[in-house]
């Protein structure tokens, strides 16, 4: 027999070569935030932002201790002016006294180099939008940018970019370059329109300014609220990123994706797109809801997609007129019992016709044989059988006989 990834097992004898249904991610560099790493080898990192006022200590900390203990690994805090940078540091502050230290990220945009400068000193990275860093004035009767007004407005973003990048490369600390679709330019907007191109664009003039700076510490963002415009800008900064030989890590988002279901259903729209292509290296899922509620998102994107294992996968037919139970119900027993077992496969099935063959790469299978009776297996081997009522208990018993069980 042939082992093929993912633990697939094929007894066929002229089955062909292997298909590698692992996802391959791009090749980018390592880029530190406090003690977590974007990029390289390490796991998609997980990021959230919180909705406090940054003023309010209090409770900014207890909110940005809140998403780390869901699983949050990084948390952006908006910093709108100098008061707000120092306050930084006072959360910093008392997070490593009450709490432990939290990879942090500000926020920073309208003329943000005096801001930036301040609460560079605080946080592990400082995220800048190239659209707004530098504010320029739209001017109503404008038909075009000059080459001379296009370069002049670059050498302004250099001159006041360049404080921030001297100190964030001394200080061996991050910067993300985060281009919004909504905010780009007025400049960019004429030289390429509303386009990824401008997006793409925006992004590369602040990568050069920083590797001038020999600064390398670098997470590219190119977030839009259409999904087929955020994944046309992150195909296409990838392909300028190759073609240049820059291996920058990549934030992914769908910004103000909206809420419920079907801000969750765009989130993953347009992240799962790219992660199965393996661009990304960092993820933010945008609801307009509790930021707690954007950590359960992020992981099971990532979980779906084999990047990271954070909790029981669960492997369930849709049910239908074979079904010997209720399925719906019995599942929720199952999960309820059982999802605290990080990293095991479970599958539930309603009968026989589905059971071995479609939960074949699962742990253990709880299945329908016979009205009245489950039975259960481990891995393709059928273990006993048992009645209905007794089902969720005998495959807790299982599970513990295998040593694989641990208390809520």
């Amino acid at each position: 027999m042939q082992t093929l990834p993912n633990s697939v097992v094929s007894s066929a004898p002229s089955t062909p070569a292997a298909f590698d249904t692992t996802i391959h991610r791009r090749k980018t560099r390592p880029v530190a935030v406090g003690n977590v790493i974007i990029g390289g080898n390490y796991p998609v990192v997980v990021q959230s932002m919180i909705n406090e006022d940054t003023l309010d200590v209090d409770g900014s900390v207890a909110a940005i201790r809140r998403l780390h203990e869901l699983g949050c690994e990084i948390v952006r805090v908006t910093v709108p002016s100098l008061a707000h940078a120092r306050a930084i540091g006072e959360i910093r502050q008392k997070l490593v006294q009450t709490y432990q230290p939290v990879p942090l990220v500000a926020d920073v945009h309208h003329n943000g180099m005096k801001i930036a400068l301040e609460v560079a000193k605080h946080v592990g990275k400082v995220r800048i939008n190239p659209g707004l860093y530098v504010f320029e004035k739209p001017a109503g009767d404008r038909t075009e940018y000059t080459k001379a007004e296009f370069d002049e407005i670059g050498e302004k973003i250099r001159e006041t970019l360049e404080p921030l990048v001297i100190f964030l490369r001394d200080q061996g600390k991050a910067m993300r370059i985060g281009v919004n679709h909504g905010s780009l330019a007025e400049r960019m907007l004429f030289t390429y329109g509303d386009t990824p191109e401008g997006m793409v664009q925006s992004a590369l003039e602040f990568i050069r300014i920083c590797e001038s700076l020999d600064f390398r510490n670098l997470v590219i963002s190119l977030k839009a609220s259409r999904v087929p415009v955020m994944i046309a800008a992150y195909r296409l900064m990838v392909k300028r990123m190759d073609d240049a030989h820059m291996d920058y890590p990549l934030h992914l988002g769908v910004t103000e994706a909206g809420d419920g279901e079907y801000g969750r259903i765009k989130s993953t729209a347009g992240l799962a797109t790219l992660l199965a292509d393996g661009i990304g290296d960092t993820i933010r899922v945008s609801l307009t809801e509790a930021p707690e509620k954007e950590i359960p998102v992020c992981y099971s994107i990532l979980q779906a997609l084999g990047l990271r294992k954070t909790m029981v996968e669960y492997v369930a037919c849709p049910s239908c007129g074979r079904t010997l139970f209720n399925l719906e119900e019995v599942l929720h027993q199952v999960r309820e019992a059982t999802k605290h077992l990080t990293g095991l496969d479970i599958a539930v099935m309603g009968c026989i016709v589905n059971g071995p063959g479609e939960m074949a790469d699962a742990d253990y299978g709880y299945v329908g044989k016979q009205p009245g009776y489950i039975s259960l297996y481990r891995g393709r081997e059928e273990i006993k059988k048992v009645s209905e009522d007794r089902g969720v208990e005998e495959l807790i018993n299982l599970i513990k006989s295998d040593g694989r069980w641990i208390d809520p």
